[in-house]
């Protein structure tokens, strides 16, 4: 099961229009205030993953976010 699998029916029924891009990992570490976004999803290959960090540094302003290739 991928997230996006699950989530875009329950999107499309609010009348949004929904593409996967590519996939990942985040690993979150609340305590330290960090976040990395890396890796490739097998079903729907490399997301853009500055894109993706971009994102959440709008929301977690006060984190470190990182983003990389890396598969691990």
């Amino acid at each position: 099961d991928n997230i996006f699998d699950k989530l875009s029916p329950e999107m499309e029924k609010l009348g949004l229009e929904c593409k996967c891009l590519g996939g990942g990992k985040i690993d979150h570490n609340s305590k330290e205030k960090k976040i990395r976004v890396f890796g490739v999803s097998t079903g729907f290959g490399k997301a853009d993953h500055s894109v993706s960090a971009e994102k959440l540094k709008s929301k977690y302003k006060d984190y470190e976010i990182t983003w990389s290739d890396d598969t691990k």
